[in-house]
């Protein structure tokens, strides 16, 4: 079968290469692939910025397709299903954290960038029914990441403000899909007016520049405060965010692409009682949840651009140069294996 994989070369880290098709064992369904979806884990895995990198390693977390094989112990009632998949391995008892053995489908197990995948049995879900397979493939990741966020930590309401941060990111346009959908009140912030108007177009209320100087004025001035900000970034705008809560705020962060802030406001933070709570991807019941609200919803992912998989690899470079807006998705037809 063809597969995206992670190799040692000085130049082209990952290859379009034909490697034998897998077999499901005890407890594991085979998926023919229909569709994947890229994640800047991937691109990171790509350049060496992802610990523990492990060569000849199929890349790939997102991916949505049909079981074709079952084995041992898993009824065949299950071939022909159409799924999408649960990238995650081994999270644990503790629904509240991960389990130290916990990991991501697609490094350093086999992952989607691939005719084929192994998943167990139980990591794989029904497809919604009103999307294709290019949106279902573009969920998985991204939207368990987004879910936890704004529903498992940040408590998002109906009626509350919420405000999230970087909306050009994919977490943070499932973040915003999930709370327009609650009927909470969003407010976003990008370095891209186009992008910003976009959001507005989809539903935000109001978004924010972040390159200006009086941003944060301007957003606390159109909001009258935020119960809730998802945010990817840290660093010091993190000290903007908390002059922005009102009491009893939570900010929400899932990653630090800017690093720790010079000093945080503690002052501010224990006596307005605002709550600093980080958040990784989901737990494999707030992926079953985030399915249903999908599907109750109707909500519709947002993709930038569909392509074939053996264009994948010029998927990568856009991601690299940034200014998409959506996921980065590719089809699979299944080949003859060589």
């Amino acid at each position: 079968m063809k597969a995206l994989v992670l190799v040692d070369h000085p130049e082209e880290k990952i290859q379009l290469l034909t490697i034998e098709k897998p077999v499901p064992t005890k407890g594991q369904v085979l998926v023919r692939l229909k569709a994947a979806a890229l994640n800047r884990r991937d691109q990171w895995i790509r350049e060496g910025k992802y610990p523990n990198i492990q060569i000849n390693t199929v890349l790939g977390s997102d991916g949505a397709g049909i079981v074709e094989e079952v084995g041992a112990g898993v009824s065949s009632s299950l071939i022909g299903k159409e799924v999408i998949i649960n990238p995650n391995i081994e999270w644990g008892d503790n629904p509240k954290v991960q389990s130290k053995n916990y990991r991501i489908l697609g490094m350093p197990v086999n992952g989607t960038f691939a005719e084929y995948v192994t998943v167990e049995a139980a990591k794989i879900h029904e497809k919604p029914a009103h999307l294709n397979w290019e949106q279902a493939a573009a969920i998985p990741l991204g939207g368990l990441t987004a879910f936890r966020a704004v529903f498992g930590q940040g408590q998002l309401a109906e009626g509350q403000n919420i405000l999230i941060s970087g909306a050009g990111g994919g977490v943070a346009q499932f973040a915003m899909l999930y709370a327009l959908a609650a009927k909470a009140n969003v407010y976003v912030t990008s370095g891209s007016e186009d992008k910003i108007k976009t959001c507005i177009a989809l539903g935000a209320k109001a978004g924010f520049n972040y390159k200006g100087e009086d941003w944060q004025k301007e957003a606390l001035q159109a909001s009258g405060g935020f119960d809730v900000v998802i945010d990817s970034a840290g660093g010091d705008q993190l000290n903007d965010f908390i002059k922005m809560m009102k009491p009893a705020g939570m900010i929400v962060f899932y990653g630090a692409t800017n690093g720790t802030p010079q000093k945080l406001d503690m002052f501010r933070m224990f006596w307005n009682q605002i709550t600093l709570q980080g958040s990784t991807m989901g737990n494999d019941q707030e992926f079953e949840q985030m399915v249903a609200f999908i599907n109750q919803h109707k909500i519709i992912p947002i993709l930038d651009s569909v392509r074939p998989f053996s264009e994948i690899i010029s998927a990568f470079d856009a991601m690299k140069m940034g200014g998409a807006f959506g996921k980065l998705v590719v089809g699979i037809e299944t080949e003859l294996l060589i």
